[in-house]
């Protein structure tokens, strides 16, 4: 293991890059939901999402999933031979994890023009320091390195991984809300960020939105609001009701509409419904279908029992005409505030 990158370069300096969600992945990440303060509608219920993301995916890519102790792992193996998942694209990692978010407190992988892989150990201070007991999930990468040995770089600022999305080409997309939120980087100004941004994920060109949904205790995360769908082409959440998320996403939408990507060409926009308000015990839920996770042949898109969901994935499917897209519940799933990209994070091949 190689930290703080090679003889002090940066990944961009050494030719490394975060590809699109859509380029070949080795694997999908993942880590087992067993806490039931996050879940609060049932653990057995989630898990049974979780079973079907990885019959769904499995065989088209691997599943490394992290487990907390040899008696979740054995659980796990029997519910997946049972439920005909086979056992040798399941590869396994322990450590005793607070939460599932793995997109947030994992590392986000790069490739390099000779498709060697490395890793980028963000800070995670769960989102803000928000929940002091989900802060030992900062070590994940620590642990998954352990056993792969690769680069791996530590700008030594914190990012969570739900707030980017890149087309793989040179631009991102982000939010104002969550990358300049004082809980975040306090004495980083914007530029700073940028940069930041650039070296240690190869973009050079940004988009920044402006705020996040209702109920989203992350402060804006952009894989609730706007996802690229190819390198010129974005998914934009909209709401066309006056739902409090009206003026938020149209703000989002307007930016985008004049946004452009990194050649000075402007960007597709292809609006997507929200799922209206996704409730449980009262309480908001920030329950959005651009939370989508784009796999090797299949699009994993969450539903919420809408009348929207049909809407939605007939639009996604439309976008990814070479892959299927699947609807997988998601109701049980949101009630912990995050849904399929939140919980998963792609390894690139």
């Amino acid at each position: 293991m190689v930290e703080n990158g090679l003889l002090g370069k940066t990944p961009r300096e050494l030719g490394y890059c975060m590809p699109a969600e859509w380029s070949p992945h080795e694997a999908i990440w993942l880590s087992w939901p067993h806490d039931p303060t996050t879940f609060t509608s049932g653990v057995e219920k989630v898990e049974e999402t979780y079973l079907q993301i990885i019959q769904l995916l499995h065989r088209d890519e691997y599943i490394n999933l992290f487990v907390k102790d040899d008696a979740m792992q054995k659980k796990t193996k029997a519910l997946f031979e049972e439920n005909k998942i086979d056992l040798k694209r399941i590869r396994y990692f322990k450590f005793d994890y607070a939460d599932v978010w793995f997109r947030d407190y994992g590392p986000i992988f790069l490739l390099n023009g000779n498709k060697q892989l490395a890793m980028v150990h963000w800070t995670f201070n769960s989102w803000g320091q928000k929940y002091e007991e989900l802060l030992k999930d900062a070590q994940i990468p620590h642990v998954i390195n352990q056993q792969m040995h690769l680069t791996c770089f530590e700008p030594g600022i914190v990012l969570e991984g739900g707030s980017i999305d890149v087309n793989g080409k040179g631009t991102l997309l982000t939010t104002e809300q969550c990358l300049l939120n004082k809980n975040r980087n306090a004495c980083l100004p914007k530029e700073n960020i940028e940069k930041y941004l650039s070296d240690y994920l190869g973009v050079n060109h940004i988009i920044w939105l402006k705020s996040g949904i209702a109920g989203d205790d992350t402060d804006g995360h952009v894989d609730d609001l706007a996802r690229f769908v190819n390198e010129i082409t974005v998914v934009c959440a909209y709401e066309d009701s006056d739902d409090e998320n009206g003026k938020a996403l149209s703000q989002n939408y307007e930016i985008l509409s004049q946004s452009t990507d990194q050649e000075g060409k402007k960007i597709k926009i292809i609006k997507l419904p929200m799922p209206g308000n996704v409730e449980f015990s009262g309480k908001r839920l920030p329950a959005s279908y651009t939370n989508f996770y784009i796999g090797n042949r299949t699009v994993l898109v969450p539903t919420f029992k809408s009348e929207n969901d049909k809407l939605a994935l007939t639009i996604l499917q439309e976008q990814f005409p070479t892959r299927k897209v699947v609807g997988v519940d998601c109701a049980d799933l949101i009630c912990g505030f995050g849904a399929i990209h939140c919980i998963s994070q792609q390894q690139p091949a």
